[in-house]
C-alpha cells in the first residue's frame, strides 16, 4: 500500500492514527518505519469513553531509503 501511495499516487507523506492503548495497531506503523509525532488527547469516542490517538507518519524519502536497504 505504501509503494502505491508514494509511487502511483505520488504522495509525500502518509499518516496513521491509532488509539494509544491499542498495542497491536501501534506495532504496524512502528514495524514499517513510521515515526511517532504526537498524541492527540481524547481524539475519539469509543463505546463509552474517549481514547487518545498516537499520530505516526512517514515521508516518501524515508520510505524509499528504507526500501533500498
Amino acid at each position: 500500500m505504501l509503494d502505491h501511495a508514494f509511487g502511483e499516487l505520488r504522495l509525500n507523506r502518509v499518516e496513521v492514527f491509532c488509539a494509544t492503548d491499542n498495542v497491536k495497531s501501534r506495532a504496524i506503523p512502528e514495524r514499517l518505519g513510521f515515526k511517532q509525532e504526537d498524541v492527540i488527547r481524547q481524539a475519539e469516542w469509543l463505546t463509552d469513553h474517549y481514547v487518545d490517538h498516537a499520530v505516526y507518519s512517514i515521508l516518501a524519502e524515508e520510505w524509499r531509503a528504507r526500501r533500498a536497504k
